[in-house]
């Protein structure tokens, strides 16, 4: 079977990419381009017909290895409808209910044909269900395609997961179809990475998104060992998308644009605002498409309970990206709207920040008191155990909430926390842990409860309360590291290795980079030589003249009033340029 895979795979590969060359040369030849506009990424024009070679090669790649999976054929005659439509908006532009319209007739009509999520025990539901689905995924690779190789990527990604699927559910045959459908795009991306020379257009992405999320309900439900994975597999695997569309739906909203209006405003447009190159923030979705694709395929080997706490660890993981990114500034001042009162006032209930910061903490308190029971009985909670579990949550929420908000957890800010606010939780989450349990060992006499659970699940809250608030931190020294120079910025180094050094290159990186990038420090103590503070090298003083010749390093800024010594006369003699930044308090 992987051999037959392999050649599958390799055929419909170079098949694909012959057709991308084609269509790039065609649309160029009758003029089927993208030009530059104010509200896409893109700035110069580009062929528009690689959706064009990603459906070709797959009908091909489907009639040569698959013609006689006749389950495909609905999903295809209604993905060449949703083809066909993004082909003729992306020549003169269709209005955004009649696209709708039309993905609604091409989904009721898949419908029609016996295909649906076996979500639940009612048909009505799940052909409902399964029409919003379909819908939704189209639109949302759709609204994904808005950087050089975001989609397709991402695309391909979930193409690879769901062969993989096929394969572990030993569906020999559907295997065929993400394996031809990633290969074509495979094809396509060779050309649309970073820079890109031809676009998919609305012809390739609505395509896309209708046939992934058809070939999704392709997969046999029977095959799976619980219903949490009948239920979040296809959404994991394409989670990336859905998330992307949540999110712009929501700031949209919220800032009372409309959501068909278009703009750079997506995640991978967030990413780079943040500071992010562009070719890392693609990467950086691949990166979170592939752990929620893993974790999609994960699911069919855990048991319920477990599943169930790490999708929601997962996603709440998710939800603290999401709002972490709708910080960041994409939109001028004077693309804000007035918007309606209902979504004003939504709005103004997302800045009262101690409210959501109350929520999450229900849940983290939720979710640190079950992973107790499920670590504590090895992932198999007992009928009697999860039924303590049950009775004694409202008695652990209220306490727990209670020693939180006393002990001073909610006073800071979690995009300033240091050891004194860590020191705070700890306080707050140990005397929390001491009352619930008291409490709880009081309602059952001892009879019942497990004192290992209560020690669990001090650790475990402990863990998400702290991570939660360094979350923001952790997400920027993850996704963007260290702050990158601007082109004109100088190099520099500094004098001492002291707090004074270390709280200017601080300053520097948040609000200078655009004139000064570091090169380390230098210091006269030469025990502290080789050492690093915030990534940055500390250099003997010695090593200087080598330092200035390596780097072109004309200036160094003195981190310390009680620095001024002779040795500055001696940089000075050296040709370097001495700064120094001063903070006064004055009257105004």
């Amino acid at each position: 079977m992987l051999m037959r895979i392999a050649l599958v795979a390799f055929s419909t590969l170079a098949v694909g990419v012959a057709l991308v060359l084609l269509a790039r040369r065609l649309a160029v030849l009758v003029g089927f381009v993208a030009a530059p506009r104010t509200d896409r990424w893109h700035q110069k024009t580009t062929p528009l017909l690689g959706g064009a070679a990603i459906y070709a090669t797959f009908v091909l790649g489907f009639i040569v290895f698959a013609p006689s999976l006749s389950r495909a054929y609905p999903i295809l005659a209604a993905a060449t409808l949703l083809f066909l439509t993004g082909l003729v908006d992306d020549v003169i532009r269709i209005k955004p209910h009649t696209k709708l319209i039309i993905q609604f007739i091409a989904a009721a009509a898949l419908v029609l044909f016996g295909l649906h999520l076996p979500w639940v025990n009612y048909l009505w539901i799940n052909e409902l269900l399964t029409i919003f689905w379909l819908v939704g995924m189209t639109n949302a690779i759709n609204l994904l395609d808005n950087m050089d190789g975001l989609a397709g990527g991402v695309s391909l990604i979930a193409c690879v997961f769901l062969a993989i699927t096929f394969v572990l559910n030993g569906q020999v045959a559907e295997v065929l179809l993400p394996v031809i459908l990633g290969a074509a795009v495979l094809g396509f991306l060779f050309f649309n990475f970073k820079p890109a020379s031809i676009f998919m257009g609305d012809s390739g992405s609505m395509f896309l998104g209708f046939m992934l999320s058809g070939l999704s309900l392709l997969s046999g439900a029977a095959r799976f060992r619980s219903l949490t994975s009948v239920l979040l597999t296809p959404v994991l695997i394409l989670m990336i998308p859905i998330f992307d569309t949540c999110m712009v739906i929501i700031t949209r909203k919220l800032s009372g644009r409309r959501i068909s209006q278009g703009g750079r405003d997506h995640t991978s447009h967030r990413l780079v605002a943040l500071g992010v190159s562009e070719r890392r923030a693609v990467v950086t979705c691949y990166s979170l498409a592939a752990i929620s694709g893993g974790l999609a395929l994960s699911l069919r080997w855990l048991e319920s309970t477990v599943a169930f706490c790490l999708v929601s660890a997962f996603g709440l993981a998710v939800i603290m990206l999401g709002i972490y990114l709708s910080k960041v500034g994409v939109y001028e001042a004077n693309q804000q709207h007035e918007g309606i009162p209902l979504v004003n006032a939504i709005a103004d209930f997302a800045y009262k920040r101690r409210i959501f910061e109350a929520i999450l903490d229900i849940v983290l308190v939720t979710l640190a008191y079950y992973g107790a029971y499920l670590v504590r009985w090895d992932g198999r909670l007992p009928v009697e155990q999860f039924a303590i579990f049950v009775k004694t949550l409202p008695v652990i929420i209220i306490i727990d909430m209670c020693f939180l908000m006393f002990g001073g957890v909610y006073r800071g800010l979690w995009r300033y926390i240091g050891i004194d606010d860590l020191f705070i939780i700890l306080r707050s989450v140990l005397a929390a842990s001491v009352a619930s349990t008291f409490a709880v060992f009081l309602m059952y006499r001892s009879r019942g409860p497990s004192r290992g659970v209560f020690l669990l699940d001090l650790l475990l809250l402990l863990i998400l309360i702290a991570g939660s608030r360094l979350s923001f931190r952790l997400l920027r020294a993850t996704i963007v590291g260290r702050t990158k120079a601007g082109p004109e910025a100088k190099p520099v180094l500094i004098y001492g290795a002291g707090d004074g050094g270390e709280h200017l290159i601080r300053e520097i990186l948040n609000n200078h980079g655009d004139q000064y990038s570091p090169v380390g420090f230098i210091d006269d103590d030469e025990r502290k030589s080789g050492r690093l503070i915030h990534g940055y090298r500390i250099f003997g003083s010695d090593e200087l003249p080598e330092l200035m010749q390596a780097y072109k390093v004309e200036d160094v800024i003195v981190s310390s009033p009680g620095l001024l010594n002779g040795n500055l006369d001696r940089l000075r003699s050296m040709g370097l340029s001495l700064k120094m930044v001063n903070v006064r308090i004055e009257g105004v």
